[in-house]
């Protein structure tokens, strides 16, 4: 695997404006409309009896994390639509080397994203959290998204141009609701509660709420989300390795 490629990739993933306005700008609104209403109140919220200033940030940072690992299947789409990866191939540049500098690339801009929103929150709204909290939370939340980023290139590797944006909308909004990212899922009847539970939006959600508690059962959250990460990464080699024997 070629480490300057994989710097570079990281670099241009950082330096795309686009990119960056389009993951921060609808997370860092739901920041100001919630904080704006719960920021100052010093409400606190039964469950988990964080701030609810608190909650609300770990879910948008969540949010903003989950769309910046996702929306690496743009790029990807791109890149085979100009037949990008088929020259890559005649490099040094090993299918591994490839694979690996997009899930960093995307891993880098969503620990930006939430690194930002966090970030903001406390310059806003001064929860009333520790800064360990803080760190725990933000890094349980980064290590969260790499399902989110192994399902970007999977869905970069499946989709056509055309269909990329409207496919990618469905699984980020399904992922959003049923994560509880948008709205809780008290407000649902009880079977989407249950149902959410196999979906790693809402594990991500959990993980970073127990990084803020420094306590808790973290084991489930790690087993769901290691089993979607295995899953996926099986599936993008497959995938990978029928594109690359049809040349």
């Amino acid at each position: 695997m070629s480490i300057a490629y994989l710097g570079r990739e990281s670099l241009r993933q950082l330096k795309n404006m686009r990119a960056m306005i389009f993951t921060l700008a609808v997370p860092l609104v739901m920041l100001f409309a919630f904080g704006g209403t719960f920021g100052g109140a010093g409400q606190v919220d039964a469950a988990t009896h964080l701030p609810w200033i608190a909650v609300t940030t770990i879910q948008v940072a969540a949010y903003g994390g989950m769309m910046s690992a996702l929306s690496q299947a743009f790029q990807i789409v791109t890149e085979r639509s100009i037949g990008w990866n088929r020259q890559l191939r005649i490099t040094p540049l090993t299918g591994t080397g490839y694979l690996v500098s997009k899930l960093v690339a995307a891993l880098a801009l969503a620990l930006f994203s939430i690194v930002v929103i966090i970030g903001v929150s406390i310059a806003l709204y001064h929860p009333h959290l520790s800064a360990g909290s803080w760190i725990l939370a933000a890094l349980a939340i980064w290590c969260g998204v790499v399902p989110f980023a192994l399902l970007g290139i999977l869905i970069g590797q499946l989709a056509k141009p055309e269909f990329a944006q409207p496919l990618f909308m469905a699984v980020f909004m399904g992922m959003a609701v049923l994560g509880g990212l948008w709205i809780p899922l008290q407000l649902f009847p009880a079977w989407v509660a249950d149902v959410a539970k196999a979906v790693p939006s809402y594990w991500l959600n959990r993980v970073g709420q127990l990084g803020a508690l420094q306590s808790g059962d973290a084991l489930t959250p790690a087993i769901v989300l290691t089993a979607w990460a295995l899953a996926l990464g099986a599936l993008i080699v497959w995938r990978y390795r029928r594109d690359a024997a049809r040349g």
